[in-house]
């Protein structure tokens, strides 16, 4: 019996290490190869130019950016030239813009960041719940911890299509990803687990309107984009195309149309590489540029929201991998049909970043963003882990099954070692 005790615990003992192998293993990257050697900057650059270019299809942006300057920077399309100064829609990269003019507000004032929302809403507010309203707060809206079930993503309206009013859209979207619900309501209790709601950052963007007194769009370049620099930004598609804005292309890398989002401020600002840049230095630690007084910008990369144990989130902002020198790497991605994919990640300690800006190249973005964020800190970023998480579970599942086989093996011999002989 103590023979088959001390059997049991090691078999425990073994699926433990394997599972805290495993989890070492993927999230550390301990099978992964880098892209180019730790601390070669130059070699980053190359091959990740070498991978824009093979595309050979749709435009993109992209700009490395080291110790605070530009590293270099590269661009591409297959249709009219793109440069520095071209705008992109941003997609979901938008919300991180949208989380800064929410900031603002708390900067000045103006909005309380742990009050119900509802407090600050007249033309329109969320459904009764069985959990309540009041626990919606701007900061849980941020984080999207306030417990919405929409899961927008949004696909937006086709050219000459009528878009939503933003209330419309809150009520009910006319254009959820597949998957989504697509009504803005508590479907979770506020504050007890992270949920990615679209929906949350129409919400904002109405809370905007509300505090402001006018049109989103006004104040985000009254109050955010023309204190940064960011003289291309907005909103406004129709600004943005008499500004020049670089050509839309499918996954096939065919030319196709941009769509219209009833609500912007979580899928549509449309932005430069040097917006980016600005809007970046404006989060770098020591640049002098932040629009927000040091507890509320530190507050931004502070983790609000965490998944498997680990931080993923802070306000507005997704939190990618732990920085070498403490805190986070901090940014945000982007994803719009047909297939447009941003992305702009930063160390804002070190004032390392990349800004990854593309049409017509599903996948680009994130992957160079994921390749950067390990190439500087050694470590899987989330979104990636987060795609590697089934074949993790496979190679757990698999791992125990093998120890559990092994120790069944073990107790048959056993007994058969110790059964009478027969005569």
């Amino acid at each position: 019996m103590r023979r088959l005790s001390i059997l049991f615990l090691s078999t425990l003992l073994a699926m433990a290490l394997w599972a805290a192998l495993l989890f070492a293993g993927t999230t550390q990257g301990w099978w992964r190869a880098g892209s180019a050697p730790h601390g070669d900057v130059a070699s980053f650059f190359s091959t990740s130019i070498e991978a824009i270019d093979a595309a050979e299809q749709g435009a993109v942006a992209f700009v490395l950016i080291e110790k605070g300057d530009i590293f270099g920077e590269h661009y591409v399309s297959a249709g009219e030239p793109v440069t520095r100064d071209t705008l992109f829609q941003l997609a979901s990269l938008s919300k991180w813009a949208t989380a800064l003019g929410v900031m603002k507000l708390a900067a000045d004032g103006k909005l309380d960041l742990d009050a119900p929302v509802s407090r600050y809403l007249t033309r329109w507010q969320l459904p009764e719940s069985e959990y309540g309203t009041q626990g919606v707060t701007a900061r849980r809206l941020l984080s999207h911890t306030a417990g919405l079930t929409d899961g927008l993503g949004y696909l937006g309206f086709e050219p000459g299509t009528p878009v939503q009013t933003l209330e419309a859209s809150l009520t009910e979207a006319a254009d959820p990803m597949p998957g989504a619900d697509g009504r803005t309501r508590v479907g979770l209790a506020p504050g007890s687990t992270w949920s990615y709601s679209g929906g949350g950052y129409a919400l904002l963007e109405l809370l905007i309107e509300e505090i402001s007194g006018e049109p989103f769009g006004q104040y985000m370049r009254r109050e955010v984009f023309e204190p940064l620099g960011m003289s291309g930004a907005t909103f406004d598609p129709a600004d943005a195309e008499r500004a020049g804005l670089a050509p839309c292309f499918d996954e096939a890398g065919e030319p196709c149309a941009y769509r219209d989002f009833a609500a912007p401020a979580a899928a549509s600002l449309h932005a430069s590489a040097a917006d980016l840049i600005r809007f970046l230095e404006a989060h770098m630690q020591g640049s002098g540029r932040s629009l927000l007084p040091p507890a509320l910008a530190a507050a931004m990369s502070a983790p609000h929201a965490s998944q498997y144990g680990v931080p993923i989130w802070g306000l507005g902002v997704m939190l990618y991998a732990e920085a070498p020198g403490g805190g986070f790497i901090i940014g945000h991605d982007g994803m719009n049909f047909p297939a447009i994919e941003t992305t702009a990640r930063l160390d804002p300690e070190t004032g390392d970043g990349i800004i990854m800006l593309a049409t017509g190249n599903p996948d680009l973005a994130a992957t160079l963003g994921g390749e950067w964020v390990y190439w500087h800190t050694g470590r899987v970023d989330m979104r990636a882990l987060d795609a590697m998480i089934p074949l993790a579970g496979f190679a757990l599942l698999a791992g125990w099954a093998v120890i559990l086989i092994a120790a069944a093996i073990l107790i048959v011999r056993r007994r058969r070692s110790e059964s009478p002989k027969s005569s």
